[in-house]
């Protein structure tokens, strides 16, 4: 069977595919293969610089050529070593054996020898994988994030005047701006990706156990704990991990998972009171011709954006919480359990994509009607209490808050007359009552 998107198991890589497309060349198998001969390469190209003995004699005119083998990386490349790993059984070692191959072909037979000299599997692995993980980010995840986030703070813009009842414990309570509540989630967004950033994209390259063992067995006078260093840092751009055993330790990497689940969460929080003000009316949604909203309700215009990204993220965050949890531990000196499970990577990052694009969608689809906001607040008078006792308070008023509880916890809805009764009675002057008189639910909004 050809595989399809209507046939495929994952929804990834089925419904959604046309959404996460771009994280293929990043985290496929195929992707994975590009980067660990991006690894090998430039890890021999480091030997020749250092230089080892041996390769003192090598033509550093052929680096550029040597660079093209993973420049210039093709499907057919990938597929040329997958046939290799069906004879080695191992994935690494058939990256080693086609970059020999190649070096067969640019006659460069003499210096084979030190291609994956002294490494583990683990150095290339550990180092192709964050690489991917921060290419990706850069060139996917902080775009998307880019478009959602500047789509919340064009609403706090468009939004700022807008005066609406808050609901805290889902009750009545002292009115607020709709764009300041927009504002809460850019700001708590914007706070968690300044701490995801901070986290290094560390790689470990030290040998079978981390200690440079057979580089240091062949050739003792070199320093390689600094030459891994630099290897890592200079040449690749990511953080050295040192010292560690056969794989590295993925602290940091949890450290990004965790990170990357609370900014998800924070998009939870936000699609469910999209959804929940498109429930009370706040927000109708822009009708696409042709489009049904229920199968059996010919009126229904549903959320589904919101709910598709809520189930999303969903999807996401329980995928990060293993990933965080079960990559830091390995038995002892390694155990292989880290390799099947990090395979997954890019697949709560295509969930998160998918979960991205369908807020901004459901965003773009909102329509503010204000008349609801308006009447909400205007058949909630109850709430401008705080303001009046708090004024009042100020005035050393005796008991003012009492007096404004016995007023408002009724059953009888109160209402504006209510309030300027209550006012009209008040033992204050004239100058305090009309400051009182002044206060409406919609003008009680704080700074």
């Amino acid at each position: 069977m050809t595989l399809t998107q209507l046939n495929a198991i994952s929804p990834i890589d089925g419904r959604y595919r046309g959404k996460v497309e771009k994280l293929a060349q990043y985290f496929s198998e195929e992707a994975l293969i590009k980067y660990r001969v991006k690894v090998e390469i430039e890890y021999f190209i480091a030997l020749c610089e250092l230089p080892l003995p041996q390769l003192k004699s090598f033509d550093n005119k052929y680096f550029d050529t040597l660079r093209l083998i993973y420049k210039d990386f093709s499907t057919k490349n990938a597929q040329k070593i997958k046939d290799i790993e069906k004879v080695t059984n191992h994935d690494v070692k058939a990256v080693e054996y086609f970059i020999k191959e190649e070096f067969d072909k640019l006659n460069l037979q003499a210096f084979k020898e030190f291609i994956h000299f002294g490494l583990t599997s683990q150095d290339i692995n550990n180092t192709a994988i964050p690489l991917s993980i921060n290419d990706a980010f850069d060139c996917v995840y902080y775009p998307e994030l880019a478009n959602l986030l500047a789509k919340l703070k064009n609403l706090a813009i468009d939004w700022k005047d807008v005066s609406m009842l808050a609901r805290t414990h889902g009750q009545p309570a002292s009115p607020t701006r709709l764009g300041k509540e927009m504002q809460v989630f850019i700001e708590r967004v914007e706070q968690q990706v300044k701490l995801l950033q901070n986290v290094p994209y560390a790689a470990k390259f030290g040998g079978a156990t981390g200690n440079f063992n057979a580089h240091f067995v062949a050739y003792p006078k070199i320093n390689w704990k600094d030459f891994g260093t630099n290897f890592i840092e200079k040449v690749l751009g990511l953080h050295h991990s040192f010292p560690t055993t056969q794989i590295e330790h993925y602290d940091h990497l949890a450290a990004q998972f965790d990170a990357l689940k609370r900014i998800n969460t924070i998009f939870i929080d936000l699609n469910r009171d999209i959804w929940t003000y498109i429930s009370m009316g706040y927000f109708g949604q822009k009708i696409k011709k042709g489009e049904i909203g229920s199968s059996a309700m010919p009126h229904k215009v549903n959320p589904i954006d919101f709910e598709n990204s809520e189930g999303n993220l969903g999807m996401a965050n329980a995928i990060f919480e293993h990933l965080s949890a079960k990559l830091p531990i390995s038995r002892m000196q390694r155990d292989l359990t880290d390799s099947t499970v990090l395979r997954n990577v890019g697949v709560p990052l295509a969930h998160t994509i998918i979960a991205f694009t369908s807020t901004l969608k459901g965003l773009n689809k909102l329509l503010l009607r204000k008349e609801v906001f308006k009447n909400d607040l205007e058949n909630n008078w109850a709430v401008v209490a705080e303001a009046i006792q708090t004024i009042l308070r100020r005035e050393a008023y005796p008991n003012p808050y009492e007096a404004l509880k016995e007023l408002t916890r009724t059953n009888d809805k109160i209402t504006k007359t209510a309030i300027r009764n209550f006012i009209k009675g008040l033992n204050i002057n004239d100058t305090i009552k009309d400051e009182l008189n002044a206060i409406t639910p919609s003008n009680f909004t704080g700074v």
